[in-house]
């Protein structure tokens, strides 16, 4: 990709194809495309996702294969096509809900912590409404166009939270997001969106929910991250091989249901952890996985748990004062290395 500005993203067109290289993007699309076809039930609704074909071009084409009564474009009401989509869920629909951008979720705040997380737990019935966000930085978006949101909601009962980090895995995770009975936030790094391309046609089969993947086996060391961080923290794990540092890398894939299992075993074997994450530090993700290696093989561990994250400060425009405040390969280096030799 030539430019890492959003208005260069917001131009680029995708579609749903798969030529054995398809990007994280068209996966989603794929995706989308495929669960549509399978179930008459499911449909889109959002802002923009029918004649515009979504905000990044994940919809394009969707409205004129499967018309208006599918693809639903809306007004901007977060809050209105949220709990639009929980009623249909309601009477046996299957709605997929686009987000524009993550940070406009908080609009829909209500509806789905008092709405989606909690129905089932009152009534037993099901609540299946997937929820899609592209979020986070490195695009020189701006505080109200870069935000990781995955923490408000993972403190909430009732809601499932996907975060890939791969092609294979942005569609079989959303498949399974698509066809679960429960309300699920499923999170779309946007600065991912046309950088990553899959080694090869992308099997449309379901990942299980729930389910981390080791996805760099290591002895020293280690790292637990999702989304973008799998890719800083396998390019830093080649190079601190080099020092003599082994770095086991792990892919949590979805924060709620967290595979805590393999995450343990992992610890146990290398008896030190890093967390890492776009989100600010403060608060963050990283927190609720350090707690839980603490928790459950604190005997085994060698030196405390450390974390990494953002400043504490809203998302700058400005390249440079962005990339302060995002975690760059220096400073996760930097930290995987004092714990690995400490």
């Amino acid at each position: 990709m030539p430019t890492d500005t959003l208005p260069a993203i917001l131009n680029q067109d995708a579609g749903p194809k798969d030529n054995g290289q398809a990007t994280y993007l068209e996966a989603v699309a794929l995706a989308l495309d495929h669960e549509m076809q399978r179930d008459p039930d499911t449909f889109i609704i959002g802002e923009d996702v029918g004649q515009f074909g979504g905000a990044f071009k994940v919809t394009k084409g969707f409205l004129d294969k499967y018309g208006p009564r599918r693809v639903v474009d809306t007004p901007i009401a977060e809050t209105g096509f949220t709990g639009l989509a929980a009623g249909a869920a309601l009477v046996g629909l299957r709605p997929i809900v686009e987000f524009q951008f993550a940070d406009f979720i908080s609009c829909a705040f209500d509806p789905i912590i008092n709405v989606l997380a909690r129905h089932h737990w009152r009534t037993g019935d099901p609540m299946p409404v997937t929820m899609r966000a592209p979020f986070g930085g490195r695009l020189r978006a701006g505080p109200t166009h870069s935000q990781s949101v995955e923490s408000y909601f993972a403190h909430v009962p009732g809601l499932k939270i996907v975060m890939p980090g791969t092609p294979q895995d942005a569609a079989g995770l959303l498949i399974s997001s698509i066809r679960d009975n429960n309300p699920v936030l499923y999170l779309e790094n946007k600065y991912l969106y046309r950088r990553l391309k899959a080694a090869g046609p992308l099997s449309m089969d379901p990942i299980p929910l729930g389910v981390a993947n080791v996805v760099r086996p290591g002895r020293d060391i280690t790292l637990v991250t999702y989304s973008a961080g799998v890719h800083q923290g396998l390019e830093i794990a080649d190079e601190l091989d080099k020092e003599g540092i082994s770095v086991e890398v792990i892919d949590v894939r979805t924060l709620v249901p967290l595979d805590v299992e393999t995450i343990v075993n992992s610890v146990k074997k290398t008896s030190r952890a890093v967390v890492l994450h776009e989100a600010a530090k403060r608060m963050g993700y990283g927190a609720e996985i350090a707690a839980t290696i603490q928790e459950e093989a604190f005997w085994y561990l060698d030196q405390p748990v450390a974390r990494i994250g953002a400043k504490n400060t809203p998302t700058p425009t400005s390249p440079p004062l962005e990339d302060a405040v995002i975690p760059q390969p220096a400073e996760i280096a930097a930290a995987i290395r004092a714990v690995a030799r400490a």
